[in-house]
């Protein structure tokens, strides 16, 4: 059983270039927009705007005008996080989601029915339909590459080291050791989704930030769907017995009414 793999993400030394996004894009035969033209968002030179059924990989602009950072710009390449507790996983309905023997989480176009519960249960955004095809789709971290024993399109085109690929264990170990370098330079860094304990039992896509995770576009305490579905259920739960009070009540009143109630019409 080979190791668990992924991505870490030094956010730290991304500079925009987009090849990440160009050779996902390539790779996996995605469909273009317009003609291939995407006009800029209007958000910094951000033109794919997001993660969806035809943009696996994005890459963030964040410009910091304002604050103690004024001045600042941070980029992130962001992608599937690949989590160890998958969401989408567990919410998909016909098993068209997977787990494969890398621990990456893979959607099998051919099983989709293009439901879209995966793209609810994911707290990242990252699942969308795509239009080609109509079915659910997402980065599958290059698993036709890497059962060839290849490294992902994405890493492999990212000039300055930014998206690393490897086995998990030896990413947290390379990514601590980052983070404690930056520190002893004075800078603010820390890991986002390494932490096995963590959310969602850690993520096989972890990033090394230097501001909050929102800042990126990261929730800070991402959560399973179960959890969603245990707080509705104890809400419907207690909505259910309160409406059962109150029809209880109802129907006592409606009984006494049928019967004259005291006082009227009873005998003297």
């Amino acid at each position: 059983m080979p190791e668990p793999m992924g991505f870490f993400t030094d956010t730290t030394v991304c500079i925009g270039c987009k090849a990440c996004e160009v050779a996902c894009k390539e790779w996996n035969q995605l469909p273009a927009e317009n003609g291939g033209i995407r006009e800029l968002s209007g958000d910094s030179y951000d033109n794919t705007r997001r993660l969806d059924g035809i943009h696996w990989r994005h890459v963030r602009f964040i410009e910091q005008f304002k604050g103690p950072y004024d001045g600042r710009w941070l980029m992130m390449s962001d992608v599937c996080k690949h989590c160890v507790q998958a969401g989408c996983l567990e919410v998909c309905p016909t098993g068209a989601i997977i787990r494969t023997e890398f621990d990456t989480v893979v959607i099998q176009s051919d099983v989709c029915n293009g439901c879209r519960a995966c793209i609810a249960a994911c707290p990242f955004g990252v699942i969308d339909i795509n239009p080609v095809s109509g079915t659910a789709q997402k980065c599958t971290l290059c698993y036709d590459r890497l059962k060839v024993g290849l490294e992902p399109a994405c890493s492999k085109a990212c000039p300055t080291d930014s998206i690393q690929f490897g086995a998990i264990t030896e990413l947290r170990t390379r990514a601590q050791k980052r983070v404690d370098q930056l520190k002893s330079q004075g800078v603010k860094a820390e890991l986002y989704g390494a932490d096995p304990n963590g959310a969602l039992g850690g993520l096989n896509s972890f990033y090394l930030l230097v501001d909050q995770p929102e800042v990126y576009g990261l929730p800070r305490d991402p959560q399973l769907p179960t959890r969603n579905l245990a707080m509705s259920s104890s809400l419907s739960v207690a909505s259910a017995a309160v409406l059962g009070v109150l029809a209880l009540v109802g129907l006592r009143k409606r009984r006494m009414d049928d019967m004259g109630g005291p006082g009227e019409g009873g005998s003297n």
